[in-house]
């Protein structure tokens, strides 16, 4: 029998998972990589080498148990019945295909006898299951990636592209009939070609017009350049660089590459892969946060959660042209001690100690990740080309993996010293929690993470705050997809003595209460919590909390997230029934929904968030993809009897006039107008859901953006030097005495920089913007492209305002223990 899922026997887990901090676009060597079997293209056929997947000898008994943890431990206990099989079946074909643009009507036909079987084939009554069906599909599924491969080949090979008539084309194709037959998909394959095509083409002629703003600095083009010719032998005549390829060349080859290496990445999935998107798409019909994790995604949840993983150090991303590059070292690593690889290096092959290399060229990033990773004092040798060096300059590295700390994705802090509304110098202190890690470990292997727990490090930055004598505090949850139950307790027991911090209830029915049972505060003064669209779970937890109370002030984006539900990491492992003493792989986990939150006051933040107090302008808000209402099959809000907590009572007396000072400077604010201008320019797009490919017109787009963004680029420029200091602190500075060097806050500096914590527009960090020097003699920001300051983060740059109001209003002393 499964054991009954309780809260105090179980580690509890309130995340969004795409929000957590790994799940980016990059990989952490030995951790998770934005290379995911997720939604995404297509993939291959068996005619040119790939093979046909086929179940492997567990997958039956690993269908079988995840449909009975469903069936009988899922919050709704939901029956695993016709329905279920039918929106399982459309789950599975929308994951593989989610632009409704591979399988045809025909293929449809040909899995219509499973809409009313998979329950029947997957349910554990009829052992050992049978997963059959995920490979049928996926094999056809590979079939049209092939064909569509081939068709693009061929296309770019014999087409013209010419992009001059009004066509328009519809990007999203979520929710439409799939093509009827191999001719309709063909039309629809054609139509994005040209797409992305034309997104080449404009690529191409922005970048040469930085090309040729740098080179008319130094004096290398006259002012006069064609920078929209479509040859870069134009250009590269005029900067006296020898003609290579034409820009079609350069397109078609590089369309043809990304293509080949799709194809290439799916043709790399085995029975385990697919497994992994087809029990996931099972999952996703009882909820959108329940899903069944492969052993390779297990581990990466767990590295998400500890901030640990066992590796070289190194960030990896793919390039355009298949190689695997180091994006960047991290401190600490075997990679940066080595001394002997560097960013922008390119990985070729990994070999484990004496054994034989595996090229990794054209690899998916996950599976070259998976090799580099292993256990700690472990030799991993990797093929290495140096960074600007030809294909022939190869060296072999050695390195001795060892445990790398994830510091980047771990609480830090700043203190601000700022102008009061009373004059003088106000000290201010700023928590970014980009999620609520804690140790975590689902790893047989000897070696274990340093344990790192989320109320710990935070405890340590609010000392540090309370020994440099702060005012005020800015908990920052805007980029905290959750996490740990059990650390967003403890963290809300910071800021006020023992009460109830969160209400769970079971699919009976039943109301467990959790309670902060410290009776100590760690910080009992003035609290602003900021949060986004994209705060979730454990992060509404503790917003939810604290505003129930009345002992912080929330500001942020209209709502939270709204995920307000609990789930469980079942590992599958003590379920496995075999006498075959070969089958070691490890079966995974389930990922369950087990039970839904609520707040003391006995709302529940499922679907409506958490409402902050002082609402900012951003575009996040109004946007209908982010949030829980944008998922498949959320569950619904419900509310349950309040439990009994201490109110303090120290934001509603004094909302009203804090409301009305942050809409006036928010009214007033050039970034703020910058935003509502962005909001415009949203809604314009999400309104219309095509997309021109006509070059003239989307040229005459692209001008009109880089106009605005240069005029904004110049107006920030031209502003007054900020007049605060800020004191930047790591959880090792923090113990350290006293403050290190404030950062410099110049226009000068801010150019020089990247992005900070979070943009303007939803407060997710903007990428570092690169440019060329100012031209010579010239207006900065009209001859060349200059010099670009980040966008400020106007959202906390408010909350900091907000913050100074809520200091003159409310009353001094212990705000959180006199009189309660």
């Amino acid at each position: 029998m499964i054991e009954r899922l309780t809260l105090r026997t179980l580690p509890f887990l309130l995340s969004l998972w795409a929000a957590l901090p790994l799940w980016a676009a990059e990989a952490v060597v030995g951790s998770a990589t934005g290379d995911q079997p997720a939604p995404a293209v297509a993939s291959a056929s068996a005619t040119n080498g790939f093979h046909l997947i086929t179940p492997g000898p567990l997958d039956g008994q690993i269908a079988a148990i995840t449909s009975y943890l469903l069936l009988n431990s899922h919050y709704l206990k939901k029956p695993f019945d016709e329905s279920v099989s039918s929106q399982f079946l459309d789950r599975y074909l929308e994951t593989l295909d989610p632009r409704y643009d591979h399988f045809t009507q025909g293929d449809l036909a040909e899995f219509a006898h499973y809409r009313t079987n998979l329950n029947h084939l997957t349910s554990p009554r009829r052992p050992p299951g049978d997963t059959r069906p995920a490979c049928v599909i996926f094999n056809r599924f590979m079939e049209r990636l092939e064909q569509h491969t081939a068709y693009v080949q061929d296309l770019l090979k014999n087409e013209k592209f010419a992009f001059d008539t009004d066509e328009r084309i519809t990007i999203n194709r979520k929710g439409l009939p799939y093509p009827a037959d191999l001719d309709e998909a063909k039309k629809l394959w054609k139509e994005r070609l040209r797409f992305e095509y034309l997104q080449e083409v404009l690529g191409k002629i922005g970048a040469r017009k930085k090309n040729v703003a740098a080179a008319t600095k130094n004096k290398s083009l006259p002012s006069e350049a064609n920078v929209e010719d479509r040859t870069v032998a134009s250009t590269n005549q005029l900067a006296s660089v020898p003609p290579k390829k034409t820009d079609d060349e350069e397109i078609i080859e590089t369309l043809n590459h990304r293509y080949h290496r799709n194809l290439r990445f799916f043709e790399d999935w085995n029975n385990e892969d697919v497994l992994q998107v087809y029990l996931t798409a099972l999952a996703h019909v009882y909820d959108p946060h329940s899903d069944y994790q492969n052993r390779e995604q297990l581990e990466q949840f767990a590295i998400s959660m500890n901030l640990s993983l066992f590796g070289i150090g190194a960030e990896l991303e793919l390039s355009e042209d298949g190689y695997c590059k180091i994006r960047r070292l991290m401190p600490g690593g075997p990679a940066i001690k080595s001394k002997q690889i560097k960013d922008g290096d390119c990985i070729v092959a990994v070999a484990q100690s004496n054994q034989p290399p595996v090229d990794v060229v054209d690899m998916s990033l996950t599976k070259a990740v998976q090799l580099i990773r292993g256990p700690k004092g472990t030799e991993v040798r990797l093929t290495i080309i140096p960074a600007g060096a030809g294909a022939s300059a190869r060296k072999v590295l050695p390195l001795i993996r060892d445990e790398i700390a994830l510091t980047d994705y771990a609480a830090k802090a700043k203190i601000i010293d700022m102008p009061s509304n009373r004059g003088g110098t106000v000290r201010l202190g700023v928590i970014d929690l980009p999620s609520f890690y804690a140790t975590f470990d689902v790893s047989a292997s000897k070696d274990k993470p340093e344990p790192k727990f989320t109320s710990v490090d935070v405890a340590a930055l609010l000392d540090k705050f309370n020994q440099e004598n702060v005012s005020g505090v800015i908990l920052d949850l805007r980029r905290n997809g959750g996490g740990s139950l059990e650390e967003a307790i403890k963290l809300t027991g910071l800021f006020v003595r023992t009460n109830p911090v969160v209400q769970v209830r079971d699919e009976n029915g039943n109301v467990q209460q959790a309670d902060d049972t410290d009776p100590s505060v760690r910080y009992d003064g003035p609290l602003v919590v900021l949060t986004s669209r994209f705060s979730a779970s454990a992060s509404e937890i503790v917003a939810g909390a604290l505003q129930d109370y009345g002992r912080a002030l929330i500001v942020g984006d209209v709502s939270t997230h709204g995920k307000g539900t609990v789930q469980s990491v079942n590992q599958l492992r003590p379920f496995i029934r075999s006498t075959d003493k070969s089958l070691t792989n490890d079966p995974g986990a389930l990922k369950l929904t087990i039970k839904e939150f609520f707040r003391p006051s006995g709302t529940s933040t499922q679907l409506k968030g958490v409402i902050p107090d002082i609402v900012l302008p951003s575009v996040a808000n109004e946007s209908k993809d982010i949030g829980e209402s944008a998922l498949e099959n959320p569950l619904p809000c419900e509310t349950i009897t309040n439990a009994s907590y201490d109110r303090f009572n120290l934001v509603e007396p004094y909302l009203p006039e804090l409301r009305k000072h942050s809409m006036e400077r928010v009214a007033a604010d050039k970034e703020f107008a910058y935003v509502r201008e962005d909001i415009e320019q949203f809604k314009k797009h999400q309104a219309d859901k095509t997309i021109s490919l006509n070059e003239n017109q989307r040229l005459k787009e692209q001008r009109e953006a880089e106009a605005r963004q240069k005029a904004r680029d110049k107006e920030r420029l031209a502003r007054p030097e900020p007049t605060e200091k800020i004191y930047e602190l790591t959880l090792k500075q923090a113990a350290l005495p006293g403050l290190p060097s404030p950062v410099t806050r110049t226009n000068t500096a801010l150019a020089k920089l990247s992005a900070g914590p979070g943009s303007a527009l939803s407060g997710i960090s903007p990428k570092v913007v690169a440019s060329a020097d100012l031209a010579p003699g010239g207006d900065p920001l009209d001859d060349a492209e200059a010099e670009k300051p980040p966008a400020p983060d106007e959202p906390l740059v408010e909350a900091e305002h907000i913050l100074i109001d809520y200091l003159s209003v409310l009353p001094k002393g212990n705000l959180v223990t006199a009189g309660h």
